[in-house]
C-alpha cells in the first residue's frame, strides 16, 4: 500500500457502512430479541445480519482479504490485508434507544490500521480516517482542540467496570488527575475527541473491533492514540487504550498510567 490509503479503499469501507446502515436502522427502537453471549453482553439479530452484510461484500468484491468480526470470528485472507468489523460497538446504547452507538470498520496492513470508520446511522454520522488523508465528518475536515494542562481535561471512558486488578489504580490516578471524568459513548466518545468535544479517553479490555477503526479517525484529526505504553495500535495489542486530543498530553497520561 502506497503512503496514502487508496481512494477506492476509503470509498469500499463507505460502502461498507451503508450496508450495516440498511439493516441496523429498522431495527433500532423496535422490539427486538435480545440474547446473551457467553460473556453475559448483549446481542441482537441487528448486530449478526449487518456483520453478514458487510461480510458479504468484502467476500464478493476482496476475497483476499482477512476478516476480523466480533459477530462471526475471524477468516484468513492470502495476504496482509484485513478488514476489522464491528457491527454495532455500544449494543447496550442500541438496546436501549439512544443512538450513541457506531458501526466500527477497519482495515489493518500487517496488522496495523490503516482506514477506519465510525458510522452512527440513527444520526446519519459518519467519520472516515484513513493514512495520509486527514479525517473527514460527513464531507468536512475536523480537528481535535488544544489542551494544555492534564488539570484541565474532559476525559472519559466507557465504563468503570473496564478496570480490574492492577488496572483500577491507574485508571483511579488518571480519573483524579483530569478536570472531569465521564462515562458512556463507546465508540461515539472518540468521535467526539476528533471534534474537540473531549480531551482524554482511556480504556482497558477493548478487542481489535473495539479500538482498530479508532485509530486512524483520531491521528488524522490530529489527536493521538496508544495502548498504555505509549506504543502503537495493532491488532496485538492488550487492549488497554489511551487516547488524547492533544497531543501534548499524551505523555502526561502515560506516565499517570504506569505511574
Amino acid at each position: 500500500m502506497p503512503d496514502a490509503c487508496p481512494q477506492d479503499l476509503i470509498d469500499f469501507a463507505a460502502a461498507l457502512a451503508d450496508a450495516a446502515r440498511a439493516v441496523i436502522r429498522p431495527h433500532f427502537r423496535t422490539p427486538i430479541a435480545i440474547d446473551r453471549k457467553s460473556d453475559n453482553t448483549p446481542v441482537t439479530i441487528a448486530d449478526r445480519d449487518a456483520e453478514s452484510a458487510m461480510r458479504a461484500l468484502i467476500g464478493q468484491n476482496y476475497p483476499e482479504h482477512g476478516i476480523i468480526g466480533e459477530e462471526f470470528g475471524n477468516s484468513a485472507g492470502s495476504g496482509d490485508l484485513t478488514w476489522v468489523l464491528d457491527p454495532i460497538d455500544g449494543t447496550k446504547s442500541f438496546i436501549s434507544g439512544r443512538p450513541i452507538f457506531g458501526t466500527l470498520i477497519a482495515l489493518a496492513q500487517g496488522g496495523r490500521p490503516v482506514l477506519g470508520i465510525i458510522d452512527q446511522p440513527i444520526l446519519d454520522e459518519r467519520w472516515i480516517g484513513a493514512e495520509g488523508h486527514p479525517t473527514i465528518f460527513n464531507g468536512k475536515e475536523i480537528t481535535t482542540r488544544a489542551c494544555g494542562a492534564i488539570g484541565d481535561a474532559m476525559a472519559n471512558s466507557t465504563s468503570p467496570e473496564l478496570f480490574k486488578g492492577t488496572d483500577v489504580a491507574p485508571f483511579a490516578s488518571l480519573s483524579g488527575a483530569v478536570w472531569h471524568m465521564q462515562y458512556g459513548g463507546d465508540c461515539y466518545a472518540y468521535a467526539m475527541l476528533t471534534m474537540g468535544f473531549l480531551d482524554v479517553i482511556v480504556e482497558a479490555d477493548l478487542k481489535p473491533y473495539d479500538f482498530c477503526a479508532l485509530a486512524p479517525i483520531v491521528s488524522g484529526a490530529g489527536g493521538m492514540i496508544t495502548d498504555w505504553r505509549g506504543q502503537p495500535l495493532t491488532l496485538e495489542s492488550d487492549g488497554r487504550v489511551a487516547a488524547a486530543g492533544d497531543p501534548s498530553l499524551m505523555p502526561h497520561v502515560i506516565k499517570i498510567l504506569n505511574r
